[in-house]
């Protein structure tokens, strides 16, 4: 799958190649050897096609070049105190893999051919120093070429993989627009396998979390005052966008990242659901989706995901009125053959699980996600009368042992999570009266009674009436 280069990191290779490296100084200074010299001119300047007629006749010599080995070491280990050669010749590399992509073949099977490059992505932490940027285009470019070579992937992959993505989540968590599509579009080139999709979700406090921030700016679910809500004019920035000033090519890469995870869905739907609220988010993202190709993504992703935690994804969906908004999508004119089927796919599934579906299932899967909104059966008096024994001995007292995980914590910024928490474990008191120590072991009863002191008004309203419950059963016994 490729993609444009980010104008950026165009202009600023651009800007490398045009500088003037005074090379036979850098020979008589011992930043560089006589061999390596011959080779950089052999192939600097000329046209595509002689570098890589060039390249392809000496594919030893000019890995030995690149990734050093027995003939000598690595041009960026001998240049390493001229940082205006190693930038030069990290953007050689990157061209030279580019139009020979039998140099990248032949560096891969080098015994370490990352070695040289990995510490250049730790060079410096600031935003204005070119060479991790530069390091990490060259190898993308070439840890791609290496998944791509082989069914399995190997330690050194791997390795590579988790400081590529550490680095690349520091330009998708900065403020500026145009490094964030960098790190985005550097994300998509690596997500070709699974193992790479479990090692970019095993990092993902660094690599999903500042991808669903600029969703939720897209989707106007935040404020503030950085470039992915409206370009501080930087030369990165890229064009005015959607909701929340996000530019439809960040909004289209970002959403590309995510559906390439979402081939992983039975590993990371439920934790996208239960972290970020992701079916919520998608739903209200295709309400605003300004072009086929982003409603085409969404709704991919969502097909990917649903399919796969049916159980769990599915009520939520439901909740959050999917199946409306497809309806509405099936009436517009739209001419994608792959929008089409994943829509139809969508529509069958959601169509076949309403048919099916019981309040008490509502219920149990949006306990089991991990967040509580009022939904209509939390505050029904007959569901309480029907499902509440149900609810304490489902699956060996589940939802309860979920309910006490919910309200251990905070929800600093949703404290409807605790009053809606309080109320539920009110009902279940009042309506099984008989199996309050069910509850008081796993904890609930000293919780509800500390919320009783909460600084919000609804918790404290809905911790007295829980408590209140077990005091009248207290008081008739």
């Amino acid at each position: 799958m490729s993609l444009e280069p980010p104008t950026y990191l165009s202009s600023l290779e651009n800007n490398i190649r045009a500088r003037p490296i005074p090379w036979e100084g850098a020979v008589r200074a011992g930043n560089i050897t006589d061999d390596h010299l011959k080779k950089i001119k052999a192939v600097d300047k000329v046209r595509k096609e002689q570098r890589k007629q060039t390249v392809e006749g000496d594919l030893k010599g000019y890995t030995t070049l690149l990734a050093g080995g027995p003939d000598g070491k690595s041009v960026l280990e001998t240049a390493s105190r001229r940082t205006d050669i190693v930038q030069y010749i990290l953007v050689l590399a990157t061209d030279l893999i580019n139009d020979a992509p039998s140099l990248a073949s032949a560096i891969v099977a080098h015994p370490d051919p990352y070695k040289p490059f990995l510490p250049l992505l730790r060079h410096s932490t600031s935003t204005e120093d070119p060479i991790p940027l530069l390091t990490s285009t060259f190898l993308t470019a070439l840890v791609s070429a290496s998944l791509k070579s082989s069914t399995k992937s190997t330690a050194r992959d791997e390795e590579a993989l988790t400081q590529l993505f550490a680095y690349l989540s520091t330009l998708t968590k900065n403020n500026d627009s145009g490094l964030q599509d960098i790190g985005v579009q550097g994300f998509s080139a690596l997500l070709q396998t699974q193992r790479s999709r479990e090692i970019f979700w095993s990092q993902r406090k660094e690599t999903v979390d500042p991808l669903v921030e600029i969703l939720r700016a897209a989707a106007g679910a935040k404020e503030t005052g950085s470039t992915t809500l409206g370009g501080t004019g930087s030369i990165r920035s890229l064009e005015p966008g959607i909701g929340g000033g996000v530019g439809l090519q960040l909004l289209y890469h970002v959403l590309l990242v995510l559906w390439q995870l979402s081939f992983a869905g039975e590993l990371v739907g439920d934790d996208l659901e239960s972290d970020h609220e992701f079916i919520a988010l998608y739903t209200q993202l295709l309400r605003l989706s300004p072009k086929e190709k982003t409603t085409r993504l969404l709704l991919a992703t969502l097909n990917n995901l649903l399919s796969a935690n049916r159980t769990t994804l599915l009520p939520v969906a439901v909740f959050v009125r999917l199946p409306a908004l497809l309806s509405n999508l099936s009436g517009r004119h739209l001419t994608d053959p792959d929008l089409l089927e994943d829509l139809q796919s969508l529509s069958e599934m959601l169509d076949e699980y309403t048919k099916t579906q019981t309040t008490f299932d509502q219920y149990a899967a949006e306990v089991q996600s991990g967040h509580l909104r009022w939904s209509p059966p939390h505050r029904n008096p007959t569901f309480w009368r029907e499902n509440a024994r149900r609810i304490l001995d489902d699956d060996r007292g589940a939802l309860p042992k979920k309910l006490a995980e919910i309200l251990a914590k905070s929800w600093d910024n949703d404290k409807q999570v605790l009053a809606i928490g309080c109320n539920d474990v009110g009902n279940l008191v009042k309506e099984v009266p008989e199996r309050r120590a069910q509850l008081e072991k796993l904890g609930l009863k000293t919780r509800v009674m500390e919320l009783m002191a909460d600084s919000d008004e609804s918790v404290r309203w809905e911790s007295l009436r829980a408590v209140g419950e077990w005091l009248r059963y207290t008081f008739d016994n």
